[in-house]
């Protein structure tokens, strides 16, 4: 392993200054990926490939395989033990609190995640060089929302449910990444690390976690305590299953915090690719979703879906971080925020009018589903993960 940073990385010095011994960590682990997942795609498979190995081990188990290979027995040896620390009482309870929200929580992913994560160029390059970031950005995001359809479930995350299942297909999928990049000779190093490193993977865990939770309060959703502890438990498991190391896993809201800081921190910003995808991702599936929505005549519809949508970017990230993004003001982003208290009030009328917790629950589940198979169809994906996907 390099002893100095990506020569890309920008305010190492001050990572370590200002985080310490955490600032090290997250420099050092840009050279780190996932042994286990590599080793995997990496290995010979005579009767298959990697991919259809693992989708069978975690259908039917690996002891199903008289002659699995060291490094798929290595990989689900540690899917298979399950840590001490996991309460799938806990997951349950983050998956009803969280569906009670579910367009919220689709408007913050596609409005706020997914745009902090565009701020790094060099987390983008992954996506940019396999031609899949800015192309087909409705399809990417249907394949999140089936992801997250799975993870968000009552037992989704045991070990026969389909959000473990789906999580370690996704795993899997960042490691057959690597090997493409390198063997295509795309990637360099010296400049960028690792290709889909440690830090990255979890800050994408702090994407769905904190980034998502802290946009979705400025919309006026409040979670308790408890509900909080719950989401961050499963978030915590979700990185675990997908790869990221213990050290830089974030378990609380703190850990969220600092894996954010440190990531905008070294950014070196957002390149042309990450400003593209912005654009394409707004303006062919944020807008368009939003449009079809708003209680608004149809002549300004459009409009004003673009309007509402660039407001709600800016008042997510912030105007230093959306001029970046070349994500254009809007009249609108001054209003939200006044609209906030009335928005929290909503929230709660939401429960009375569904008939009490319970019901908004249940209801969510269900609008959930029907929502997902809307966009399915609207979008013509007709495979579940890039892995099932026409041309895998």
């Amino acid at each position: 392993m390099p002893t100095q940073p990506p020569t890309e990385l920008v305010e190492t010095d001050t990572a370590v200054y200002r985080f310490g011994p955490a600032g090290a960590r997250w420099l050092d682990a840009m050279w780190d990926a996932d042994p286990l997942a590599d080793a995997v795609v990496n290995d010979d498979f005579l009767s298959g490939s990697a991919t259809q190995a693992v989708t069978a081990a975690l259908a039917d188990g690996i002891d199903a395989f008289d002659d699995a290979p060291p490094s798929l027995r290595a990989l689900f040896a540690m899917l298979d033990d399950e840590p001490a620390w996991v309460d799938h009482a806990a997951m349950d309870r983050a998956a009803d609190a969280l569906v009670q929200h579910t367009a919220t929580l689709g408007i913050v992913l596609g409005a706020a995640s997914l745009l902090r994560g565009a701020g790094n160029t060099i987390a983008g390059k992954p996506l940019a060089q396999t031609g899949r970031y800015v192309s087909q950005p409705a399809v990417r995001s249907v394949e999140v929302g089936e992801w997250l359809r799975k993870v968000i479930s009552p037992g989704g995350m045991r070990r026969d449910g389909d959000g473990f299942a789906y999580t370690v297909r996704v795993r899997v999928i960042h490691a057959h990444v690597r090997r493409g990049l390198r063997a295509a000779g795309l990637w360099n190093d010296e400049a960028w690390g690792v290709p889909i490193p440690q830090p990255y993977m979890a800050f994408t865990i702090a994407e769905f976690g904190h980034v998502a939770i802290d946009a979705m309060e400025k919309l006026g959703v409040r979670f308790t305590d408890r509900e909080l502890d719950d989401i961050y438990h499963l978030w915590r498991y979700v990185g675990h299953l997908i790869g990221v190391d213990d050290h830089l896993n974030p378990r609380s809201a703190a850990d969220h915090v600092r894996v954010e800081d440190l990531y905008r921190l070294t950014s070196p910003g957002p390149g042309p690719d990450d400003i593209e995808f912005v654009t394409a991702l707004t303006d062919d599936y944020l807008v368009p979703e939003l449009s079809a929505v708003l209680p608004v005549p149809d002549r300004w519809r459009r409009s004003t879906a673009a309007s509402l949508m660039r407001s709600l970017q800016r008042l997510f990230l912030g105007d230093d971080a959306a001029d970046e993004l070349h994500v254009a003001p809007s009249l609108l982003t001054g209003l939200l925020v006044v609209m906030r208290p009335l928005l929290s009030a909503g929230e709660k009328l939401r429960v009375i009018a569904a008939g009490g917790r319970d019901e908004l629950v249940a209801r969510g589940y269900r609008q959930r589903d029907i929502e997902m198979e809307r966009m399915r169809s609207a979008y013509d994906v007709r495979h579940q993960l890039v892995d099932d996907a026409p041309g895998a």
